[in-house]
């Protein structure tokens, strides 16, 4: 018997601009209505897939301070920090009055940026295929929706000023293009750069714990470690990360596939970075009314003369800014798959 196969992109051409107007630079263009066409039923029950789907991808998020931006108090975040003072160690002088030191601040900010993406499902595609279309497409759409979100918050602590290279064995290194699948990270490169951030006064997580985010490749060499303690060990009751996977030398590890995998080694060979964080290391804006949004548009509302397609998309507005380089440390090590392994 012969198996039939689908191609379901045969049936998901059905337009790639939707509303568009040409005209003046004030003209209405491509703006879609807020009405959804399905009931308050159908599109929570769409939202709440949306929303599963994408939270086990926010990795990055969960660990950076959240900024509310609330409505209508525009596109740029601001964050302030007052600036420290030095130890006073010159001894007063009787009835002289000290010079004293200036109190100021330092601010930084960013301004959010909108992002999204949809597909187009056909009428026949929707009427004829057996498996549920549209909720294929937002489950599939709320993972994209989640990878696309994390990835934004990683690409900005990747600008990150502070980086150690993994030793091969006793032979330093200063460079990514001498790292090789040999130059592993170890419990002795862990405990340096947990060191690193305890000398920067990084705050740690709940005052106990310093975080960091490795990828599955790097994880396969450094939980062989004796030292290694899993999550689900820990001798005592305590709050875990999403993506959480145990512990080493006073810093609990976040698994994802998500954490950088790089061009660059000698010889080929990928590089991976391992992102050390202290508290408050990096902070996140969350644009009150602009979260990540579920939006489906029937047929009857964007198909066209002939109601031809549907479309099932998201969109978020996002914004991520290093609040303290000094907490926040990058470990970039080869691995056991440096040879197999692809760029992300």
């Amino acid at each position: 018997m012969m198996n039939d196969i689908l191609d379901l992109q045969l049936f998901a051409e059905g337009g790639t601009l939707v509303n568009t107007t040409t005209g003046t630079s004030d003209a209405y263009k491509g703006t879609t209505t807020t009405n959804n066409g399905m009931s308050h039923t159908m599109k929570t029950y769409y939202d709440t897939e949306l929303l599963e789907n994408s939270r086990p991808q926010l990795v990055f998020t969960q660990l950076g301070r959240k900024q509310i931006l609330p409505r209508n108090h525009g596109k740029t975040v601001q964050w302030r920090k007052f600036n420290t003072f030095e130890k006073a160690m010159t001894p007063l002088v009787e009835a002289v009055i000290p010079t004293g030191k200036q109190f100021g601040m330092t601010s930084t900010s960013v301004e959010v940026q909108q992002f999204g993406d949809y597909t187009s499902i056909s009428d026949q595609l929707d009427l004829h295929a057996v498996d549920p279309i549209i909720l294929g497409a937002t489950e599939e759409m709320g993972a994209a929706a989640g990878a696309t979100a994390d990835t934004l918050v990683r690409n900005v602590l990747l600008t990150g000023t502070n980086v150690m290279y993994a030793p091969k064995g006793s032979t330093p290194n200063t460079s990514r293009a001498t790292l090789t699948a040999e130059c592993k990270l170890t419990p002795d490169v862990v405990h340096k750069a947990v060191t690193w951030l305890k000398k920067c006064k990084a705050p740690k997580f709940d005052g106990k714990w310093y975080v960091a985010v490795i990828h599955p490749s790097v994880a396969y060499d450094l939980t062989a470690s004796q030292e290694w303690v899993e999550a689900h060990k820990y001798a005592a009751v305590t709050d875990i990360f999403k993506g959480e996977i145990g512990q080493l030398r006073g810093c609990r590890f976040i698994e994802s596939t998500e954490a950088p995998v790089m061009t660059g080694g000698a010889g080929g060979a990928m590089v991976y970075a391992t992102l050390f964080f202290g508290k408050n290391a990096f902070g996140v804006v969350d644009p009150e009314g602009m979260g990540l949004e579920m939006i489906i548009k029937d047929k009857s509302q964007v198909g066209g003369p002939l109601n031809q397609f549907s479309t099932v998309g998201y969109k978020f507005e996002s914004a991520t800014q290093i609040l303290y380089q000094e907490r926040m440390v990058r470990v970039e090590s080869g691995s056991s798959f440096s040879s197999v392994d692809e760029a992300n």
